[in-house]
Order: C-alpha cells, then sequence, then structure tokens
C-alpha cells in the first residue's frame, strides 16, 4: 500500500518514538495528525521540542488513549493508524499494574475498534521485545514463545493479542510491530542508555544501574521510526508480527563502559548496582538479540546504525544531545524515577 495522499494517525506522538515518527513522516511530506496525552496547559509533551518547520504541518489532537470517544474523534477520517500510546516503564508496572492493563490493553481495544468503524485501510500496533521475556533461543524470531515475566510485559501480550484478533475476527488490516530496545534523543532517563550518559553528563562519579549481565539489541530511533513506516507500506505483514532489531548484542556492563569510554570518563567514573533498580528475580529478561530475518524479506529492513559501528554512531549522537544543557536540565538526574 502507498502511503502518499494518505491521512496518517500517530498515536503517543508526545512521546520518545512517536515524536521522532511524526518528525519522519512530515519530512516525507506525509499528512499528519498527532493524539498526545490530554494536559490543562495544552502541553504537545517531546512534540514541543521539534522544530517549527515540523510542528507548524502537523494537526494535534490531546485526549486520552483510555477514552473511546476522544480516540474516536482522533482516528474519524485517517487512513492509517500507527498505534504508539502505551505506558512503558517496567518498574512502575509493579507498582501500578492496572493502569497497565487500562491504557495497553483497553487503550488498544479503543483504537481497534475506531478503526474498525470508520474503514481505515492499516493499523500498526506497537509490540515489544519485552513480550519474548528470557531468550529460550537466540536470535528470537517471531515465533519464540510469550512470557509475562512483568506487569507490563503482561499488558502488551494482551494488547497484541487483542489485535490480532481483530484481523482474525473481523478482517481488520492489522500489522503488530515489535521493536527490540530503542534509544536516542529525548529517552526517558528510566531506559538504561539515558540514565548512564544523563548521570555521567551531569558530573556523577558513580553510575547507578540495575542488573549489569542482561544483554539486550538496542535500535536507534530513526531507524525504529523507518520501520513504522515500512510496516505501514507492506501488505505482505498485515495479520503478523514481525520484529525490528540490528541482531547484535550488548550486556549492560559492557554497554555502561563503552558510553563513559565515549565520553571521556573511563578513569573517573565507576559503575556500581542501587538495588532499587534491580527487577525482581524471576521478572528480570535476563536476553534480548533480534531475528529479523522476517522485516528483511517483507519490508527490505535494514536499519542505518547497525551492529558495533552502529551503536556506537547512535551513542555520540544520544551523549551529544543529553550532554546540551539545554536538553540535560529536562532530567532529574540526582535521583531514580521510575
Amino acid at each position: 500500500m502507498k502511503l502518499s495522499n494518505k491521512k496518517i494517525l500517530v498515536t503517543g506522538a508526545d512521546g520518545f518514538i512517536g515524536s521522532h515518527l511524526v518528525e519522519a513522516l512530515v519530512r516525507s511530506g506525509h499528512d499528519v495528525r498527532a493524539f498526545a496525552m490530554y494536559n490543562s496547559i495544552g502541553a504537545w509533551g517531546w512534540l514541543d521540542n521539534c522544530e517549527n518547520e515540523i510542528t507548524s504541518r502537523i494537526e494535534v489532537v490531546l485526549g486520552d488513549i483510555r477514552d473511546a470517544g476522544s480516540v474516536r474523534d482522533a482516528v474519524k477520517g485517517c487512513d492509517v493508524v500507527l498505534h504508539l500510546a502505551a505506558l512503558i516503564a517496567i518498574p512502575y508496572s509493579y507498582s501500578a499494574p492496572a493502569s497497565y492493563v487500562d491504557t495497553n490493553v483497553h487503550g488498544t481495544l479503543n483504537v481497534l475498534q475506531a478503526a474498525r468503524d470508520f474503514g481505515v485501510d492499516r493499523v500498526v500496533c506497537t509490540s515489544t521485545s519485552e513480550v519474548y521475556g528470557t531468550a529460550k533461543f537466540v536470535p528470537i524470531t517471531e515465533e519464540h514463545p510469550l512470557q509475562g515475566q512483568s506487569p507490563y510485559s503482561a499488558s502488551k501480550i494482551g494488547a497484541d493479542m487483542i489485535a490480532l484478533s481483530f484481523h482474525a475476527s473481523f478482517d481488520l488490516p492489522v500489522t503488530l510491530l515489535r521493536p527490540f530496545n530503542t534509544f536516542g534523543p529525548r529517552q526517558s532517563a528510566r531506559a538504561v542508555i539515558p540514565a548512564i550518559v544523563s548521570q555521567v553528563a551531569s558530573g556523577a562519579k558513580e553510575v547507578k544501574l540495575g542488573s549489569l549481565a542482561p544483554t539486550r539489541d538496542f535500535t536507534y530511533v530513526t531507524d525504529t521510526a523507518k520501520g513504522f513506516v515500512l510496516a505501514a507500506a507492506c501488505d505482505d505483514l498485515i495479520g503478523s508480527v514481525t520484529n525490528i532489531g540490528t541482531g547484535y548484542e550488548i550486556s549492560i556492563g559492557e554497554l555502561a563502559g563503552a558510553i563513559i569510554e565515549l565520553m571521556g570518563r573511563s578513569e573517573e567514573v565507576q559503575v556500581v548496582c542501587d538495588e532499587q533498580r534491580l527487577r525482581p528475580e524471576k521478572s528480570e529478561v535476563d536476553r534480548l538479540c533480534a531475528g529479523v530475518l522476517k522485516a528483511e524479506k517483507y519490508m527490505d529492513w535494514n536499519p542505518e546504525f547497525s551492529g558495533a559501528t552502529g551503536l556506537r554512531k547512535g551513542l555520540l549522537k544520544t551523549i551529544e544531545w543529553f550532554s546540551n544543557p539545554k536538553n540535560l536540565s529536562l532530567y532529574k538526574t540526582d535521583r531514580y524515577v521510575i
């Protein structure tokens, strides 16, 4: 399906990945409606940090993904829905699991029902590599068993199944895109790369992290945004799940060392384990490494920031952004925010 002349709705447009996706779509000439979380001051989240050439060309709608009425208003008149709105912080899901079900499962249901009612041409729902839990084999393909090792991952499994059921039951043209760990500018400091970079950039002599042993497969945010665009245009992926990642894994400990070295602080910064950042033992996902043969075959997936070299390039861009005092001031680097 060609996306030209299509009205595209991005839910969660005010978030980390969502704001980068909006930028990518606008720069490609698409007509974009951005659905952002309602607030009393009319803020647009990370969209407020985008250049005027982006924000002047989008329609922003404030609402709540949990409210069926505001979701219907956002979906009406759109041809394509890229659904990214979600609660994603794993630590907070231990404290407030009901909010994850309301937002991730019920919110996705609202999107799907509205898309069905208005005859939307394509819905791309955002999954996560966390649904796989600790890898039983690598690379992790789309056939890997699903394991809800946190309330967050369980809620995303539920959302995924609801989405696939709407394709099976109502022939809704749904695609599930399953990114592995995305990173880059604007990401929450509760994610590991911004946690490391922001602590070092703020002058900390100790970088506090959780477990250093788990491995992750990191994708730079502009590649993830490109993945959404490719998935939306690919007819062959309707009714199925597709991973996007790089197939390159690195341990959190090795990652921390690499970042500290890139920031020129190896001689003075020490990495320490902070117990409050540890997941419960059975909830920790020990290994993630993406299998992306399906994405390569059907949507010509070829991330720009791949392998060790690509990770380094993405880290340098992320470090540059967080090291800007204006950007760093937006984060509370002196405390752990779940």
